[in-house]
């Protein structure tokens, strides 16, 4: 899909199709105006009938419109307008798309970027217009044999007062992160089968190809050498060897230290020895999407060019019930020297973090930020809206929570307190992967704490919104978003 912007009156655009808005009470906005008077009320006898009332989510496509060069004029409805916000103007965004989408138009002129968004800018609207729109048309069919027929909509254009760097930076930052999600997704939703260790790290090699990266890949071997013995251990069931993924971007000067992003690649997660139910065990192939968020993000920021360094790292394995797997009791000795009993062999994600964190360590990061599908704990806590946020930082945390709320892809700061830590004793080792029902969210994140002592360090845990169920099942590309808007702050400094 391509994206543009165009400044110019409405009704003297010739597309296939431009939409525009209106408000409870049957408000036009200003470009609904622009068009009714070239129309000569054409669309405001069309309200007074009744055919619109503005109500949000409610749309009309009207066709021949009387002295409009655009062969249909989609009008939008937006709610009241003392209640329009950036909810409300993201999802206005969805419902335009979605409905252009299904008409036979092959080009579209969104003039709902004109919209006032109380505390949004333009460089914020036409971001968020392109990150929804392209949200909005995403389709995965690699696996299917029959593909459903193209979609004649090939372009949208999104209205601005006038040509400005801001909407064109706002445009070109959109299209990258919207371009990050869907490696984010259709990474997340391949199936287990598919998307191995061994094919993550093909994916990582082929974007550092196309995007000037830089990609190494660790093999079991090389693991041994470095003594990560907590994620060999959660990769002994599986015939799938596992792959640890550094993935590059130099974009700032050798002497900036760089901001390293972890991402949880557990390709299947069957739960190992500690077997998980089989309702829905189907949807264990996005434990992977904090790796998929990983590759997305560098993807997104190599092409903004952002001035600033990032490494991606991604712990690859999958968690097998095989007969050389891992058993519950069983005490293992991470890469940074202490050594944990296994109690639970479900609780992997924490295993191929932990050495993943110990790792980071060498290339001096300014921060880390880990990103894992992490516990169900977190999706009772937060449900599907918010990811949950731990930190050893405040200034990160913080930093994190606005680049998430100006990204509409919010997360909410939980405890790191050390009175949980207590939860992880063992008697056997130096601590336990698992301190009991619980708190068990903030007690995985007291865990990985343990590994990220040696720099500023914020966890994710995106086990609610990395991936939607039921009827739209499906990986959602988040926290892409979220990421690259920090990164982007980052870069600005």
């Amino acid at each position: 899909m391509e994206f543009t912007t165009k400044a110019g009156s409405p009704e003297r655009i010739a597309a296939g199709c431009v939409a525009v808005g209106v408000f409870e009470q049957r408000k036009l906005t200003p470009a609904a105006e622009s068009l009714d008077r070239a129309a000569r009320g054409h669309l405001r006898d069309v309200l007074k009938r009744g055919d619109m009332d503005g109500r949000a989510g409610a749309t009309r496509v009207l066709y021949d419109v009387p002295h409009l060069r655009c062969e249909r004029v989609l009008l939008v409805g937006l709610g009241r307008e003392s209640e329009f916000g950036a909810k409300q103007y993201r999802d206005a965004l969805r419902t335009a798309v979605t409905a252009v989408a299904d008409t036979g138009a092959r080009d579209a002129h969104l003039c709902l970027p004109e919209l006032h968004v109380a505390g949004r800018d333009l460089e914020w609207k036409l971001r968020h217009a392109a990150i929804v729109a392209a949200d909005a048309l995403y389709r995965f069919e690699e696996t299917k044999s029959k593909k459903s027929p193209a979609r004649k909509l090939k372009s949208i254009t999104f209205a601005t007062p006038a040509r400005s760097a801001a909407a064109d930076r706002g445009l070109a930052q959109g299209r990258a992160i919207a371009a990050g999600m869907a490696v984010a997704r259709d990474l997340g939703n391949l199936p287990a089968n598919i998307c191995t260790p061994a094919y993550l790290a093909a994916q990582a090699r082929q974007l550092a190809r196309e995007w000037r990266l830089r990609a190494s890949v660790l093999g079991t071997r090389d693991m041994q050498r470095l003594g990560m013995g907590a994620l060999l251990a959660v990769a002994k069931g599986s015939r799938q060897p596992p792959k640890l993924i550094v993935l590059r971007y130099d974009g700032a000067g050798r002497g900036v230290k760089p901001v390293v992003l972890v991402g949880k690649g557990i390709t299947f997660d069957t739960g190992g020895i500690s077997l998980k139910p089989a309702a829905e065990m189907d949807e264990m192939k996005f434990d992977m999407c904090g790796a998929a968020s990983v590759l997305g993000t560098l993807r997104a920021v190599a092409e903004m060019k952002l001035a600033c360094n990032v490494v991606g790292i991604v712990p690859a394995s999958e968690n097998m019930p095989g007969g050389a797997a891992t058993k519950p009791g069983d005490v293992v000795t991470t890469m940074s020297g202490q050594t944990v009993e296994i109690l639970n062999t479900d609780a992997e994600g924490r295993l191929v973090l932990c050495d993943a964190l110990s790792y980071a360590e060498r290339f001096k990061p300014q921060a880390v930020v880990d990103i894992a599908t992490l516990t169900g704990a977190c999706v009772i806590a937060l449900g599907n809206v918010a990811t949950g946020l731990f930190s050893n930082r405040d200034t990160l945390a913080e930093e994190l929570l606005e680049s998430g709320a100006d990204a509409w892809d919010r997360a909410w700061r939980l405890p790191l307190w050390d009175d949980y830590q207590e939860q992880l004793k063992s008697p056997f080792a130096d601590v336990a992967n698992i301190g009991g029902r619980p708190a068990g969210s903030v007690t995985a994140a007291c865990f990985l704490s343990r590994f990220a002592e040696a720099y500023e360090w914020a966890h994710l845990d995106i086990a609610g919104t990395a991936w939607v169920s039921g009827k739209n099942k499906g990986a959602t590309g988040r926290p892409v978003p979220l990421l690259a808007t920090f990164l982007i702050g980052r870069a600005a400094k």
